[in-house]
C-alpha cells in the first residue's frame, strides 16, 4: 500500500511542513520528540485538519485541500493506537474489541474474527474484564485488538510502547511483527526509539522541526554518517541485514551470515535457519586491532580494511571499516588511531563481543 502525504500546518509557532511518500509494509517516523509526528499522524486520521497538503493511502484520497475534500475519521478506514490504550473504562475486554468492529464486509475479505485475534493477541482470558483490572501490556493489546477489528487500510500507533516496561515491550514489539508477517497489517509506527525503528521499519521518514529531512529504506537513513545530527550521534553505528546459519543449542548462540560472507556470532533467537534478520551494530560496541588477537572472550574477529577516517577535534575519531563490502563505524579515542597509524587502506580487525547485540532490537525482514 503506498502512503503519499504533503502537508502544511501552522500550529502556534510550531510550522509544520511535511512531503514524503512510502510503499513498505512498516513505514516509521523517526525523530526527537517534539519533531512533528504526532501531527502528522493526527492528520492522516483525520483527527486534524492541515491547511494545505493532500493526503492518499492506497489510492483513496482522504484529504485534499485543493479539491475540498477532508474525509471524516470514521470514512478513512484508519486504525489508531495511542500511547495509553483509551480503553472504555465502563466496558469490558470483549466491548471494548467489538465497539469499532466492522461489520460491512464478506467473511472473506481479509478481515480476522474476534476468536481468532483475542488469541493471535494472548488477550482471549481477558474479555469479561474491565481495563482498570489490566497491566499496561495488556490495555496495549486489547487497544490494538480493537483497531484490527475495524479492518483498517492502515494502522497508526503513535509510540504505543512509551508508557511500558522493558518486558512489555519486547511483547508489544514481537506482536506488531505478527500483525505485519501474519495478518499483512500495514502500519505507519511512531517513535524516537531508533531500536524499535531498526526492528520493525522497512522505510525511515526522518522528521526533525515540522520538515522531513530523509526518508527512504531503514538500512540507507541509519547507516548515513550525514545523517547522524538527527539520527542520534551516541546511537551511530550500522545495520546489517544477516542469514541465520546456524544455532549453538549448547551455548545458546546463533550465527549470522552477512555481506560477502562474513559470519557473525550473537546471543541465541529464535530465527529459523535461512530466515533473514536486521541487526544493528553500534559504533561504541567495537574495537579494532592491527593483528589478529588470541586468547579473548570476544567471539567475532573480522578481518577488513579501514575505508575512511575522520579523526575529529576532540578526544574521539570515527574510523569506517570495511568488512565483507560493508563498512562499520567504530568510534575510538584520536590517541588511539595516531598510535596504531591508522590511513585508509591499512587491514584491520574488528572485535565484536556477543553480547554487545541487543536481540530486542533484532528484527526479522520480509
Amino acid at each position: 500500500m503506498k502512503l503519499e502525504v504533503r502537508i502544511r500546518h501552522q500550529l502556534g509557532a510550531f510550522a509544520l511542513d511535511i512531503e514524503f511518500s512510502a510503499d513498505a509494509p512498516v513505514v516509521a517516523l523517526f525523530g526527537k520528540s517534539g519533531s512533528g509526528k504526532s501531527s502528522v499522524v493526527n492528520a492522516i486520521a483525520g483527527l486534524s485538519r492541515p491547511d494545505a497538503g493532500r493526503i492518499v493511502a492506497d489510492g483513496t484520497v482522504l484529504f485534499d485541500s485543493a479539491l475540498g475534500i477532508d474525509l471524516p475519521p470514521e470514512a478513512r478506514r484508519v486504525g489508531y493506537v495511542f500511547q495509553e490504550g483509551l480503553l472504555f473504562p465502563h466496558m469490558s475486554v470483549r466491548q471494548n474489541l467489538l465497539y469499532g468492529q466492522r461489520t460491512d464486509e464478506p467473511a472473506g475479505s481479509g478481515g480476522i474474527g474476534l476468536e481468532a485475534l483475542t488469541q493471535l493477541l494472548g488477550i482471549a482470558h481477558l474479555l469479561n474484564r474491565r481495563p482498570a483490572s489490566l497491566s499496561g501490556g495488556e490495555k496495549q493489546r486489547v487497544a490494538i485488538g480493537r483497531a484490527i477489528l475495524a479492518r483498517p487500510r492502515l494502522l497508526l500507533m503513535d509510540e504505543p510502547l512509551a508508557s511500558l516496561d522493558t518486558g512489555r515491550r519486547s511483547e508489544i514489539l514481537r506482536l506488531v511483527e505478527r500483525l505485519r508477517d501474519e495478518l499483512g497489517v500495514r502500519i505507519v509506527y511512531v517513535s524516537h526509539s531508533i531500536g524499535e525503528v531498526t526492528r520493525l521499519a522497512d522505510a525511515v521518514v526522518l522528521v526533525n522541526e515540522g520538515r522531513v529531512v530523509a526518508h527512504g529504506p531503514v538500512e540507507e537513513i541509519f547507516n548515513r554518517a550525514d545523517l547522524r545530527p538527527y539520527t542520534g550521534r551516541f546511537e551511530g553505528g550500522a545495520l546489517i541485514e544477516a542469514e541465520a546459519v546456524a544455532h549453538d543449542e549448547t551455548y545458546f548462540l546463533t550465527t549470522f551470515r552477512f555481506g560477502d560472507g562474513a559470519e557473525l556470532v550473537a546471543p541465541g533467537l529464535d530465527a529459523p535457519l535461512g530466515s533473514r534478520v536486521r541487526m544493528r551494530i553500534r559504533a561504541r560496541d567495537l574495537t579494532l586491532a592491527t593483528q589478529a588477537p588470541v586468547g579473548l572472550s570476544i567471539r567475532n574477529m573480522l578481518p577488513g580494511e579501514v575505508a575512511h577516517l575522520d579523526p575529529g577535534k576532540g578526544a574521539i575519531a570515527e574510523v569506517r571499516v570495511r568488512v565483507a563490502g560493508k563498512e562499520l563505524p567504530v568510534r575510538i579515542s584520536r590517541k588511539s588511531v595516531d598510535e596504531m597509524q591508522l590511513q585508509p587502506g591499512k587491514p584491520i580487525f574488528v572485535l565484536i563481543k556477543a553480547i554487545a547485540f541487543d536481540k530486542r532490537s533484532m528484527g526479522f525482514t520480509a
